[in-house]
């Protein structure tokens, strides 16, 4: 079974040749080639998942070198669970969603799977680097990739933060072999306590490290490159980013915090255990702040992860079992419920022009399946039972009590309130709200989104980077699309589908959250 990890990193590198090779001659050729390849990747994950479930972790080293040297690959209860959220995801978005399937781009789209799983599946933190930059290079250019002005100063910032972000977390690598002489995980835990957890050397590694897959993760106040990039891409683009392009570097953050540098380094210096907290309640009371601002939808959406992702700051920071299982919890949360929120945002977006939290208003009565996969979406941001997203604030409220943290426990209770603030709107809108009078609906065959889009830059630019009368995020036009046809038709479905898949996904992952946290148990109580 072991044999199967480096063809997790190898199918989609390699296959994202095959696009690339066919994109002027035979362009339906690449498209089909590249969903038979993200389908592949999802029967070689949940391979390697059955693998762990009879066997129990699963190494490899690239070349048969040692380990020390060699390319190491590591799967265990922890990891696979997010390189198989990763081929689920990438597969499903791109044979439902996807807007855009020409050869460059869909070469892109392997190259970022290939990048979040080299990162969910490194042993080595020198290769994690090489992957976040494979995957980081691939998310820039699809940002990019559509066309307009707005789309490619998204990318451009979005290229200059995320290369600052991977400075940093190479800086602190170099740190950690100077100090140590070693980049594989494995071995780092051993030299770190013998070198002195205290040290200045290790100190300022983990320091680097964090800024820099903070950055990635996008908290605050690293978290400025995030709601411009997600409104300006396309709404498959939007969707696959807000999916796992956080989740996966939050997984990682975790995973060297404690697999490297281990609760040793907090026990030897308490204040670094103060800045994860510390960090973690701001960017939780800011993104709040930040997020119930926003009338854009696409914006409240990227503003939220700044909340979410505080909460798993605050986890890491605590460091008892049940708040590290809490912080890996809300990061699939968080996940699993952006990328099905994105979608149905680009379809509220493309059929109704509807972009702003009061342009939602009665569109349940119009899409009732996937307004009822968008409250389900922000229960689970909320932190309302039976969601996943109420199983890791319960258990990161837990840990906090444990602990006797009661400011922490406070926050994530204020957390909740702040969610249900902004998540609270966008449903009641939809539900409750009278439609805007004088808004013209696809079910009416009129035109939508006469209108300057929100936060949009004059000249009615919209702030997805198309125009309010012209070409939408998804490629589409907002003006003058007219109901009725098969293609649409068809598109519409697959859309609501990957809306009810994620809601689905949400239950099922809160009503079944002790059986997660007890797979995790194995990795998690080896950590703390």
């Amino acid at each position: 079974m072991t044999h199967l990890l480096p063809l997790l990193v190898a199918v989609p590198v390699l296959g994202a040749l095959v696009p690339f090779a066919f994109r002027r001659r035979f362009p339906t050729v690449g498209h089909r080639a590249t969903g038979a390849l993200l389908v592949a990747q999802v029967g070689l994950a949940s391979a390697v998942v059955a693998g762990v479930a009879t066997t129990g972790p699963l190494t490899y080293v690239v070349g048969g070198l040692p380990a020390a040297v060699g390319i190491g690959l590591l799967v265990d209860e922890v990891s696979s669970a997010f390189v198989l959220f990763v081929a689920v995801a990438a597969a499903t978005l791109y044979l439902t969603v996807r807007t855009d399937p020409t050869g460059a781009s869909d070469s892109l789209w392997l190259l970022f799977v290939a990048g979040l799983t080299g990162m969910a599946v490194t042993a080595d933190v020198f290769n994690l680097y090489v992957f976040l930059e494979i995957a980081g290079l691939a998310a820039y250019a699809l940002v990019g990739s559509r066309r307009g002005a707005t789309a490619a100063l998204a990318a451009l910032q979005y290229l200059l933060v995320g290369t600052v972000g991977a400075t940093f977390y190479l800086l602190g690598v170099g740190y950690l072999y100077v100090a140590t002489g070693t980049l594989a995980m494995a071995d780092l835990g051993p030299e770190l306590a013998a070198v002195g957890y205290d040290s200045p050397l290790v100190v300022a590694a983990l320091l680097l490290v964090t800024v820099g897959l903070g950055v990635k993760i996008a908290v605050f106040p690293l978290h400025t490159w995030k709601p411009d990039a997600y409104a300006a891409a396309g709404t498959d683009v939007a969707a696959l980013l807000a999916a796992l392009g956080s989740t996966v570097p939050g997984y990682a953050l975790v995973r060297i915090v404690f697999d490297v540098f281990t609760v040793g380094t907090f026990e030897a210096v308490p204040l670094l255990q103060a800045v994860f907290v510390v960090g973690g309640l701001v960017s939780v009371v800011a993104g709040g702040y930040l997020t119930f601002r926003q009338s854009n939808v696409r914006r409240l959406l990227a503003y939220s992860s700044v909340l979410q992702f505080g909460l798993v700051f605050v986890g890491i920071g605590l460091a008892t079992p049940g708040a590290v299982t809490a912080a890996l919890i809300l990061v699939l949360a968080n996940g699993i419920a952006k990328g099905g929120l994105f979608v149905a945002a680009g379809q509220f977006e493309r059929e109704f022009g509807a972009r702003t939290v009061d342009e939602y208003a009665g569109l349940a009565r119009e899409r009732p399946v996937v307004a009822a996969g968008v409250a389900v979406a922000f229960a689970s941001l909320v932190g309302l039972p039976p969601t996943v997203g109420f199983a890791g604030k319960w258990y990161l409220a837990l840990a906090a009590v444990e602990v006797r943290g009661w400011v922490v426990a406070g926050v994530v209770l204020l957390s909740t309130l702040v969610s249900l603030a902004y998540g609270g709107r966008v449903v009641e809108r939809l539900y409750l709200a009278p439609t805007t009078q004088g808004e013209s609906t696809v079910a009416d065959g009129g035109a939508a989104g006469d209108g300057p889009a929100d936060d949009g830059p004059a000249g009615g630019e919209a702030a997805d980077g198309g125009t309010a009368d012209g070409e939408t995020a998804d490629g589409g036009t907002s003006k003058g699309w007219v109901a009725g046809g098969e293609v649409e038709a068809t598109r519409r479905g697959r859309e609501a589908l990957v809306v009810v898949l994620a809601a689905t996904a949400t239950l099922a992952l809160g009503l079944g959250s002790t059986a997660l946290a007890d797979w995790f148990a194995p990795v998690v109580e080896v950590w703390v």
